[in-house]
């Protein structure tokens, strides 16, 4: 009963905070269904082009999740759920919905550009450039784990030496066969929708009634083949989608990939109130698991861990990257930029209790992962490990999570060749068409998506855990320079920015409290003879990020300090 009242709990809190809260920064803010967007005056029909409220919603939604409301939430729980759930609550309402609801507001009213723009008009140029070459290295990040993730969900060490079809498949093998053939199904209910003039409502029921029969194929057929050749796969996949038009790849299949998503999310609640009343499965999470875990001190590991669950930086640049591109007007920037978040936090809350059905299990290491604890987590909620409704439902949400991985994976691509491209364009050029010279080479959209697809598939395919053990303390430190930004932006323009100055400066101070802690430890190890290559590249990336924190900081300092001088001059 005890899990049941947790989610009850979040879902009253994150519905009151999106009816008050979300509602006082729209009118704050001045948001106008009246003014037309960057989809509607720069549309392209590749990369602007304008969404249905519902398309870009999944867009979004499965964007900005990734695996990270599933593993960060997962990995805290060793401090108790209560503090994971204040946090993912408190921290989805007052932090991460602000910082994406900002983010993508901001966007909107610098004709659909990123944080980087954003920060050039109230920091200067010199800040956005180092802002955006911080982004690519963290986009970076990004696609190498994810690539891992989605790798590995797709093979087992039983697939060795395996290529083709198979029957009787394993979850990886039904999870690889599922995701292959939505991308097909997204490109069907694309051409359906923008060339074959079908309306939302029908091509929806279609797209659903695909997802239906290709997982019910899939749970019966599967495919196999290499690790390698399953990244080689991923690879070329992110590639070419994150190229091609938005209407044939990234709107469908981020759309259709919502319903799985939210599905998952309904499974889940159900379970949790099917066990509730029958017992099937016990709640094992203690209120509060001790100040000092085997992560950490709880400040400031709990706010790095739980990430996405609460506030994460890759949202602004999904913000500010793709969705303020599609968004057909600014009525949806609260459902879509804020709304999302909070639901977010719900699938964070979720996973807490999840591991919470099987916590014993986990502190054990007896999950290969904290995805399957998830899905361990859920699955027992319904019957005993075995049971065939528990290996279902355990097939379901590996499936529900790679999805979310590959959503992350085509649009962390596409973001990094937009940010790649800003750093070789000039004032006044809209494209690398407008360049010359090497620019218009290095700004041409091909370049930068060549860079990051074979520089994350070499990462990710290597396996380097050392490399992602600053990916938290970098994803948090961009949300706080994230929320800087807007900050500084809603100054300069004249808009109250001041509900961002306790999230922004929580968010500095606890990612650099993370990455001094990080630093003194590597140079004890460094002094101790025991570092390795990998605690090398941590230590130079972790100064290298408080170094980027403390010079953006001072920048925008001084911006205040310009904004205060000129609101004096006026009074």
């Amino acid at each position: 009963m005890t899990a049941l009242l947790i989610i009850l709990a979040a879902i009253v809190l994150l519905v009151i905070g999106y009816i008050t809260y979300g509602s006082w920064l729209a009118k704050q803010w001045g948001i106008d269904p009246k003014r037309p967007t960057p989809a509607n005056t720069r549309g392209d029909g590749v990369d602007y082009v304008p969404a249905h409220p519902a398309v870009l919603m999944g867009h979004h939604f499965s964007s900005i999740a990734g695996a990270g409301p599933i593993n960060g939430p997962i990995q805290a729980a060793v401090f108790g759920w209560l503090p994971v759930f204040l946090w993912c609550v408190v921290g989805g309402i007052f932090f991460g919905g602000l910082q994406d609801f900002g983010s993508l507001f901001a966007s909107i009213r610098h004709d659909g550009k990123s944080v980087g723009e954003i920060i050039k008009d109230s920091m200067g140029d010199r800040a956005k450039k180092l802002f955006t070459i911080f982004a690519l290295l963290v986009l970076v990040l990004v696609v190498a784990s994810f690539v891992n993730v989605v790798a590995g969900t797709f093979f087992t060490a039983v697939d060795a030496g395996q290529f083709g079809f198979v029957t009787g498949p394993t979850n990886n093998q039904t999870t690889a066969i599922i995701s292959v053939l939505f991308i097909v199904l997204a490109i069907i209910y694309g051409l359906l929708t923008n060339r074959g003039g079908m309306k939302t409502g029908p091509a929806t029921c279609i797209g659903i009634i695909g997802i239906v029969l290709i997982t019910v194929f899939g749970l019966n057929v599967g495919f196999a083949m290499g690790r390698t050749a399953w990244i080689i796969f991923i690879g070329a996949y992110i590639a070419i989608a994150s190229l091609i038009p938005v209407w044939i790849m990234l709107q469908p299949r981020d759309y259709l990939s919502s319903f799985l998503l939210y599905a998952m999310m309904a499974i889940a609640v159900f379970g949790i109130i099917y066990s509730a009343f029958t017992g099937t499965a016990t709640f094992q999470l203690p209120v509060f698991g001790g100040a000092t875990t085997s992560l950490g001190f709880i400040f400031p590991t709990l706010f790095i861990t739980v990430a996405c669950g609460a506030c994460s930086g890759f949202h602004s640049l999904i913000a500010t990257g793709t969705s303020s591109k599609q968004i057909a007007s600014e009525a949806h920037a609260k459902p879509i930029g804020y709304g999302s978040m909070l639901i977010e936090s719900a699938l964070g809350v979720i996973s807490m209790i999840a591991v919470g059905m099987v916590f014993s299990k986990y502190t054990n290491g007896d999950f290969g992962s904290p995805s399957a604890a998830f899905g361990a987590g859920i699955a027992t909620m319904f019957g005993p490990e075995g049971s065939t409704q528990y290996n279902v439902i355990a097939a379901l949400l590996t499936l529900a999570v790679s999805v979310f991985a590959l959503t992350s994976l085509d649009s962390a691509t596409r973001l990094s060749r937009f940010m790649f491209s800003e750093l070789f364009l000039k004032d006044g050029e809209a494209s690398y068409k407008d360049a010359d010279g090497y620019r218009k080479i290095l700004a041409h959209p091909l370049t930068g998506t060549l860079l990051m697809v074979i520089i994350g598939c070499i990462l990710g395919g290597l396996s380097l855990s050392q490399i992602w053990g600053l990916f938290g303390a970098a994803n948090q430190l961009l949300a706080g320079i994230a929320l800087l930004a807007v900050c500084c932006w809603l100054g300069e323009v004249g808009k109250n920015n001041k509900m961002f100055y306790f999230p922004m400066c929580f968010m500095l101070v606890a990612t650099v409290t993370s990455l001094i802690i990080t630093i003194f430890k590597k140079f004890g190890m460094i002094g101790a003879g025991e570092a390795a290559w990998g605690d090398w590249f941590q230590l130079f990336l972790a100064i290298a990020m408080v170094v980027l924190a403390i010079i953006l900081v001072f920048e925008a300092i001084g911006a205040f300090k310009r904004q205060a001088e000129a609101k004096a001059k006026k009074a």
